[in-house]
């Protein structure tokens, strides 16, 4: 098992990054106070937690105090699985030691972290919401508070045809995901050697700006019809330096789940989330324009939504 040297009295900078898949990750050390300062590479203000939590792709940085007892502890990561489904997933926890410098060897009990269980999403919420940037003179937020344009892109799993029924999935489907209902076609030519070189035919410019097909997203009851999305290569051309509003809504679509989001290229403000589905009438009253998180990275709530900021001004 890994082990990390700790010298008691000393603080030391843990940066964590999630390079798992599919699952988000709750994150512990067994006594000891994890005070959260960054996500992302970006600066938040600190606050102090039992445990963090990590979404595939996403980074943190966390500050911890060896002010224990001299011993043994345990460092540990278990699986988010929201939708409570462990059949696919490892429900067990992985482990290294946190082993401070002059500890008595024969000590072999090391203590056990908290960790909330694999399908708490009260826990996952509670720890997102108290993210906030730094927003202090050396590290000012710059967050849109008007914006040019408003999209919204339901995020969904789903099902595709395969010949003659070969692959693994249901009837003989396989798994895909989508978008606005259309699951991305990748392209033999990158898209963006296509656009640089003016190109035609490699992709399409009319990617929905919001959801071609409105029902109850987060219902038990959906169209079979949307089972089964679009396949294309489509992309959203934004005007350079335009301010950008993207509402990412999870649906119950197949299986609902916390979804990872990232957008390549950028950092975003996180202005608000929720669950259940975006109302934009209600839900933007609160969001937070003053000090939200500045991230690459959201994770999209199980059965809800998340609604972020960015300026289009990398060319």
């Amino acid at each position: 098992i890994t082990r990390f040297k700790f010298e008691q009295g000393k603080t030391y900078l843990l940066r964590l990054l999630n390079g798992a898949m599919s699952d988000a990750l709750f994150f512990a050390i067994a006594n000891h106070t994890l005070t959260v300062v960054g996500r992302d590479g970006s600066y938040l203000k600190p606050f102090d937690t039992e445990y963090a939590v990590i979404s595939p792709g996403q980074t943190i940085d966390i500050i911890v105090n060896a002010n224990q007892t001299k011993g043994l502890y345990y460092m540990g990561a278990s699986a988010y699985i929201a939708s409570g489904e462990t059949a696919y997933a490892d429900a067990t926890i992985t482990t290294a030691l946190v082993e401070y410098e002059g500890h008595n060897s024969s000590d072999a009990s090391p203590s056990i972290p908290y960790l909330p269980l694999y399908n708490d999403i009260a826990a996952t919420y509670k720890f997102a919401s108290q993210e906030r940037s730094l927003a202090s003179e050396d590290h000012p937020v710059d967050v849109p508070q008007e914006v040019d344009v408003k999209l919204m892109f339901t995020v969904s799993m789903n099902l595709e045809n395969c010949p003659n029924a070969s692959c693994a999935g249901i009837n003989g489907t396989r798994f895909v995901s989508s978008m606005n209902n259309i699951s991305f076609a990748n392209p033999k030519i990158d898209i963006l050697e296509a656009y640089y070189w003016s190109m035609k035919g490699i992709y399409r410019t009319d990617f929905p700006s919001f959801p071609p097909y409105l029902f109850n997203f987060t219902s038990d009851e959906y169209p079979d019809e949307l089972m089964y999305p679009e396949s294309g290569t489509r992309a959203k051309v934004l005007d350079y330096n335009s301010t950008v509003e993207l509402v990412f809504q999870a649906t119950n679509l197949l299986k609902a789940d916390n979804h990872p989001m990232h957008l390549h290229g950028y950092d975003f403000y996180v202005v608000g989330r929720g669950f259940g589905n975006f109302d934009p009438d209600k839900d933007p009253l609160n969001y937070n324009l003053v000090d939200p998180p500045l991230e690459n990275t959201v994770a999209v709530p199980y059965l809800g939504w998340a609604a972020v900021r960015f300026k289009a001004n990398n060319p």
